[in-house]
């Protein structure tokens, strides 16, 4: 019998990517406090959220899988998360600008009959062009970057701010698929082609 396979996130983005893949799954987003002041490595710090994440689901879901994923960017070492309001938006894409950052994308597949886990860590570098205030005001006000990590799309209108990338593209939109895939196949997960 195949498992049910449920993505614990309220992202848009992440849905459409699994969708697009053709993965048959349910939503329930798991809410969990994301400290990202902890004072781990990006990378370990992006899978125990996500862990942590799957772990808030999975007590509603017995005998499924659970996907659950953190996605934040780094400019140096300071984590760049959603922006609070426009103001702040404008504040990161400046501090964004003519340079290269990263993104890091922590994911968690639970399989919640059997306690199987495991999480994963992606990182993509992203190049932004450099960016005069004009260019990042009439982009902050088109309200695309306010729920977005390091405050920019790049599947949208953000795709313009960006000269070139290293890595996975969709680890930057939210969900390293490739990487994904791999880790559903060993939880008896099977994806179209």
């Amino acid at each position: 019998m195949v498992k049910t396979v449920v993505l614990a996130s309220s992202s848009p983005r992440r849905r459409e990517l699994l969708e697009n893949i053709g993965l048959k799954f349910r939503v329930d987003a798991a809410e969990i406090n994301e400290d990202h002041g902890r004072r781990l490595k990006p990378a370990e710090l992006a899978k125990i959220i996500s862990l942590e994440k799957a772990r808030a689901a999975a007590s509603r879901h017995p005998d499924c899988i659970i996907i659950a994923a953190d996605t934040f960017g780094l400019l140096n070492s300071e984590i760049m998360g959603k922006p609070a309001d426009e103001n702040e938006a404008c504040l990161m894409l400046g501090r964004l600008s003519g340079k290269c950052h990263r993104v890091v994308t922590g994911f968690t597949i639970l399989d919640t009959e059997t306690g199987q886990a495991v999480s994963k860590a992606v990182e993509t570098r992203v190049y932004f062009r450099k960016l005069d205030s004009q260019e990042i005001e009439t982009y902050v006000k088109t309200g695309e970057p306010l729920d977005k990590a390091g405050a920019y799309a790049i599947q949208g209108l953000g795709a313009l701010l960006v000269e070139r990338i290293e890595g996975d593209y969709y680890n930057v939109i939210g969900l390293p698929l490739s990487a994904l895939a791999r880790e559903l196949k060993g939880f008896g997960v099977k994806l179209p082609g």
